[in-house]
């Protein structure tokens, strides 16, 4: 009896420390920022039919936009839908780059062909290429220029804290996808582009070995370096882009619509 005693008090007490722990973590800033109001992990939850409601309708595929509007939201400024145009650039470049993979084989022989045949011999292939080529540096831009004028407004302060990281991830992403399309020519500057890269990722620690070799599929630059980074460009980040951006829209609509001078 003395034994299973002891197994109930211990068991109590991992209960306790685990309640107070979960209880600690629905009360911190993290958890405040992440989840949507009405959530059943953050404090002072109750779970009603009202709640359950509350959760439900504030789903961002039933409003998309927020009951108010604040008046600098709709004011004409220079900095105006900077993150419109990003998105709007990202479709553009989906667009584009389908066209372009009916005319491209991601192979060492081919490549550098192919986008040369793009401009002389495929109708509206030179138009279509440059449309991507300069959609992508328009990107890179407008995405900087949209992260420069929330951090100037300081909106990344809170409650606007974890959509700010999510705007940081989808800046990284938007330069790997810009660097990734840098390669496919597969003409010299991609070869020594791949090189730089995959020597720069080698340095990551502990896993810089493997992460070298899984880019390079080898261990030096070969035709299955390039299949590789043309799946990491028209597949890979693309999808987890349209990932990030989907929940980075969704808290630009929980925080309250377009952020403005805090």
């Amino acid at each position: 009896m003395a034994n299973g005693n002891g197994k109930t008090g211990l068991l109590e007490r991992v209960r306790e420390r685990t309640s107070e722990a979960v209880d600690r973590l629905r009360g911190s800033q993290f958890v405040e920022s992440v989840l949507r109001p009405g959530s059943p992990f953050k404090k002072g939850y109750a779970d009603s039919p009202r709640n359950r409601s509350y959760v439900i309708m504030n789903n961002v595929l039933y409003h998309l936009h927020p009951v108010k509007v604040k008046r600098h939201g709709v004011k004409l400024s220079y900095t105006l839908c900077l993150g419109g145009l990003s998105f709007f650039l990202f479709i553009l470049l989906t667009i584009t780059g389908i066209f372009l993979m009916f005319y491209y084989a991601p192979t060492a022989e081919r490549a550098y062909a192919d986008i040369q045949a793009l401009s002389t011999n495929v109708a509206f292939g030179s138009l279509v290429r440059n449309m991507h080529r300069w959609g992508a540096h328009l990107m890179v831009l407008t995405v900087f220029l949209h992260m420069s004028r929330v951090f100037y407004h300081g909106a990344y302060k809170p409650p606007r804290e974890f959509n700010w990281v999510v705007g940081v991830v989808l800046l990284l992403l938007t330069l790997l996808l810009s660097f990734t399309g840098y390669l496919l020519p597969w003409d010299q500057l991609a070869l020594w582009a791949v090189t730089v890269g995959t020597n720069m990722a080698g340095f990551v620690p502990v896993f810089g070995d493997q992460v070298k070799f899984a880019l390079l599929a080898g261990v030096e630059v070969t035709a299955g370096t390039l299949l590789r980074w043309y799946v990491l460009h028209v597949l890979f980040l693309p999808f987890i882009i349209v990932i990030f951006m989907a929940v980075h829209f969704w808290r630009v609509r929980k925080d309250g619509g377009i952020s403005g001078p805090l």
